[in-house]
Formats: structure tokens, sequence, C-alpha cells
């Protein structure tokens, strides 16, 4: 692990993004801004797993700090090519930065959304996590 001891706490704010294509087949059951399954709703189930998962980051990532997160939100919006958005946002106030926690919650919630609706279709794509903004710390960062 890094040593951080030196380093002074800062507020540290990161976003990350997944992106699922589910296709027709699956977004014909989006009503009301969710999809219902047999295991039940399948943004709110995710919002769920994201933040569990950012929470476990350090039990997944090796040398990854176990960090006490003071917040982790979630945004899921399906956007104008039908893909579902997932946003999520950690911080902290501490001496490292969250982005590693953000980026777990995401990929946590996008992998929870897969396997909600694969009995619907295995034509399912996540396409694509990124970090989309880092603020506190050394360098603060923001995808254009």
């Amino acid at each position: 692990m890094v040593d951080v001891s030196a380093k002074a706490e800062t507020k540290r704010i990161a976003q990350a993004r997944s992106i699922v294509v589910l296709g027709e087949e699956i977004m014909q059951h989006l009503t009301n801004g969710d999809i219902q399954t047999k295991k039940g709703p399948v943004f709110q189930t995710a919002i769920i797993a994201g933040t569990m998962g950012a929470k476990k980051t350090s039990d997944l990532i090796p040398l990854c700090h176990p960090l006490g997160l003071e917040s982790c939100k979630f945004n899921i919006q399906v956007n104008e090519a039908n893909e579902v958005v997932i946003d999520c946002t950690a911080s902290i106030t501490g001496k490292t930065g969250v982005e590693m926690e953000a980026l777990t919650g995401a990929t946590v919630a996008a992998l929870t959304i897969y396997d909600m609706c694969k009995a619907f279709s295995h034509d399912i794509v996540i396409k694509e996590t990124k970090l989309m903004t880092k603020t506190g710390g050394k360098n603060d960062f923001e995808r254009k």
C-alpha cells in the first residue's frame, strides 16, 4: 500500500460512469423509470449493490486503502440512445482519493443490472466504465 501518512486530509470527490446497453427486448420492460423483474426493481437493486460494492473496494482490489466513505450516491438514467447510464459519486474527507470506490460502485451496479435482466435476454453489453471527475488531492480531473 502507498504510505499516505504525510498527506493532508482534504475533501475528495470522484464520479464514475458505466453504460449498459440492454437492447429492445429488455427495454420494453421499462416502466416508470425502472425495469421490474421476478427479482424486483432492477435500478433500485443496482443502487444498493453498487453502494455495497463501493464500500468493499479495498476487499476486491489489492493494495487499495480501506476507506470509510462519507457519501456514495447513484443516478441511473436511460439516455437518448436507449442506453442505461449509471453515475456513481463517492466522497470522503481523507488522505487518499475515492476514484476506485466510484469506479467499483458503477461497475457493480452495471453487473447487477446484467444479472437481473439476463432472464429477458443475454444480449446485454456493459459498454464502458470510466472516471468522469475527481477533485481533492494533488490533481483534479474532468473528462471532456
